[in-house]
């Protein structure tokens, strides 16, 4: 579709060429006895063979437009779409990312097959790296990886064969190593980001309960976007002299040990960053914290369904419909993911889980003019 696409438009230019060509020549063999008069009637004639020439050529360019867009209407693109892990959040994503794949096939008259092409590692290198070597095997026409550890294995494995990958909550894709910058990621992946305010949560903290003493940092030091959230956060915690204590786990078993363990410390409230490995264990543990009386602030709503007191940041079925809008643009109007930057959502929306703050008798009425939106839940496994 698209080398003829490029056949027609090289086409129309070559014709832009000749006709202008021979104008320049009829221009050109004046004779230098002709009067003035004549030598204006045959200017006159060339401006108007000139004319003529481009109108021919932009005919001709908008015929190679027609026949592109007529060519788009019919076709069958393959996606792949991986996810990191089964919890709240991701399946969200993976959610909004088929329901917009199938409007726009519906209003452009084309198939997004990704049916056949959905997979979930759950969590395991091993499997997502055999998914990925499927995925190339079946010659789809883009990949996209739901969360940062997927992504990364993703474009490890397009690296050659240079397929695009589109990525979806991925919280700092600089740092992780998969684009060269936001505003140009520079080889065959783009995508869109759950960058996380960490200072607004910590924020939002404080505001609740400003005698916090210490803070418990709960997270997975197996996912990269962990990183920068807790470094700011303990940056945080430091400038205002309070004691910050660390607890990590790569299990669902690890995480509830290193919940009893913040416990038994002594923390006053937990903080957890976009950490899709706290998120699938948060059903597991938000009872200890309510029993404890510490209040869990989380960088997704989604920990907030599933009984954290507080979830903050971007809206991921939004997240969603923009990751299936990047891989559209890409594969209907041909965008290069190389100098297609990175789509990141306003930060700003906090999910409050209203039995949580019940049963822990904390007050968040400040959090409504200290935020974008203030959205109130109860405890869930999904989103309905």
């Amino acid at each position: 579709m698209k080398k003829k696409a490029a056949g027609l438009l090289i086409a129309a230019v070559m014709l832009s060429a000749a006709l202008t060509g021979c104008g320049g020549a009829d221009s050109g063999s004046t004779d230098s006895g002709q009067s003035g008069t004549d030598a204006g009637v045959e200017a006159g004639e060339s401006d108007t063979a000139e004319s003529s020439a481009d109108a021919d050529a932009a005919d001709t360019a908008d015929a190679a437009d027609a026949a592109d867009t007529a060519d788009a209407a019919g076709a069958v693109y393959k996606v792949g779409i991986v996810q990191y892990v089964d919890d709240a959040s991701l399946n969200q994503i993976e959610s909004a990312i088929e329901a917009e794949l199938d409007a726009k096939a519906a209003e452009l008259g084309v198939t997004f097959d990704y049916s056949d092409y959905v997979y979930n590692g759950q969590a395991d290198a091993t499997t997502l790296n055999q998914i990925a070597s499927e995925l190339v095997a079946s010659e789809v026409d883009v990949i996209v990886p739901i969360a940062t550890p997927v992504a990364m294995i993703m474009q490890n494995a397009t690296e050659e064969n240079q397929i695009p990958v589109v990525f979806s909550a991925v919280s700092d894709p600089v740092g992780a190593g998969l684009v060269a910058s936001m505003e140009a990621p520079g080889s065959n992946i783009t995508g869109t980001s759950d960058a996380l305010d960490t200072e607004a949560i910590m924020d939002l903290m404080f505001a609740a309960d400003p005698d916090i003493q210490k803070v418990g940092l709960l997270y997975s030091k197996s996912e990269d976007s962990s990183t920068q959230p807790v470094m700011d956060a303990t940056a945080y915690c430091m400038e205002k002299g309070v004691a910050v204590e660390e607890k990590t786990g790569t299990t669902n078993d690890e995480v509830s040990l290193a919940a009893d363990a913040l416990i038994a410390d002594g923390c006053d409230a937990v903080f957890t960053p976009t950490d899709n490995t706290v998120m699938t264990a948060e059903l597991a543990i938000y009872e200890k914290f309510i029993d404890a009386g510490i209040p869990h602030y989380c960088g997704a709503d989604s920990f907030a369904l599933n009984g954290a007191f507080l979830g903050y940041g971007v809206n991921y079925e939004e997240l969603g419909t923009a990751t299936a809008d990047l891989v559209v643009d890409i594969l209907v109007n041909g965008a290069d993911p190389a100098s297609t930057p990175v789509v990141t959502l306003d930060n700003g929306i906090a999910t409050v889980n209203t039995e949580t703050a019940s049963a822990i008798g904390l007050d968040y009425s400040a959090f409504t003019d200290m935020c974008e939106e203030l959205r109130e839940i109860t405890t869930a496994e999904e989103f309905e």
